[in-house]
């Protein structure tokens, strides 16, 4: 009886699947943490020395193309319970150049995905910046610009992070804007760095204040490895972010992710705590949206191959190395998601 239970759930799952796809046009926007993906050529304005064949990480060019092929599996995945196609909008953040990107794009896994590219060197020290990756039958990118984050640390001397990097585009011929991020790290402590996100939260929130002068209808959707949870003070005082949509207001932000953390789900592990940093949030009018695409569902990307099965780290995402030694695993991030979804006639 049980087996007939399951295979009747089944059925009417992949049935309820099929007419919401014949009644709904759907998009995944995703958000990945590639991890140190670096090459392995020894740039010398940057410090990239420990992932190099002679550095300390003995990043060869069989363990580069291991990783290249590991992110490919996973990108494809995402989401795909729902969008077999995965990502049609995927930010990601620790790539080293443009050229790793498209490494990534033209492994066979993606390359039939056709993705395209937009990226900008940012000044960050170690060399790693953001991107966007875009599926060209399903957004076109009009215009684009990357907006520098100026910190400086504690002894007035100017400390380089990542820029943000803000897209405009057509997702099916709907005006849609992107931001992708990659906040200051908890190095040194969480309260010590905070004074940091909250500069880059008060950036964020500019940007999006001056797309809304310039297009009060504006539809913003903002991502990124933020290094901070949904609850952070950089989200609840600077951007004033919502974790449910009866508190918005015609210009709020929704932040689907916080009922995700409230109920103890996190993209990364430390010290046996998990967070939330790789996070999504929108707009308020992506989720009243009559005539376009509106929010659909949320979610933290995590199946069985992409965690730990042993050791100190058992639970925890699988990484590339652990330790101080190579496992060959993915990224020490989980991937986030949303799904949009409109009407079709």
């Amino acid at each position: 009886m049980k087996k007939v239970g399951l295979l009747l759930t089944l059925l009417y799952t992949l049935f309820s699947l099929g007419q919401m796809q014949k009644n709904y046009q759907l998009r995944t926007i995703a958000f990945y943490n590639l991890e140190n993906l670096f090459d392995t050529i020894n740039d010398s304005l940057v410090y990239d020395d420990d992932r190099t064949p002679t550095g300390k990480d003995n990043w060869t060019e069989e363990r580069y193309w291991k990783k290249i092929e590991n992110l490919s599996k996973v990108i494809s995945d995402i989401g795909s319970d729902n969008n077999p196609s995965g990502p049609d909008i995927l930010g990601v953040c620790e790539a080293e150049n443009r050229k790793v990107l498209e490494d990534l794009i033209n492994h066979p896994a993606l390359q039939k995905k056709q993705y395209g590219i937009v990226h900008f060197d940012s000044p960050d020290e170690r060399g790693i910046d953001v991107g966007l990756l875009y599926t060209k039958s399903s957004f076109i990118p009009i215009s684009f610009v990357s907006r520098r984050l100026l910190l400086n640390n504690e002894e007035g001397f100017r400390d380089y992070t990542r820029d943000q990097l803000v897209v405009e585009g057509l997702l099916d011929n709907e005006k849609i804007y992107v931001i992708v991020n990659h906040w200051p790290s908890r190095s040194g402590g969480e309260l010590r760095s905070r004074p940091y996100r909250l500069k880059a939260a008060e950036l964020n929130k500019r940007i999006i204040d001056s797309l809304r002068y310039l297009d009060s209808n504006a539809k913003i959707v903002s991502m990124g490895d933020f290094n901070d949870d949904p609850i952070s003070p950089s989200f609840k005082k600077i951007l004033k972010v919502k974790g449910k949509e009866k508190q918005l207001d015609s210009t709020g932000l929704f932040g689907p992710m916080e009922n995700l953390f409230k109920k103890g789900i996190g993209s990364l592990a430390y010290r046996d705590k998990w967070n939330l940093f790789d996070q999504i949030y929108l707009t308020a009018n992506l989720l009243n949206n009559p005539k376009g695409y509106r929010f659909w569902k949320a979610d933290v990307f995590n199946p069985p191959y992409l965690i730990d099965p042993k050791g100190i780290y058992k639970g925890y995402p699988l990484r590339t190395y652990a330790g101080g030694s190579y496992i060959g695993g993915y990224s020490d991030h989980f991937p986030v998601y949303v799904h949009l979804i409109r009407k079709v006639k």
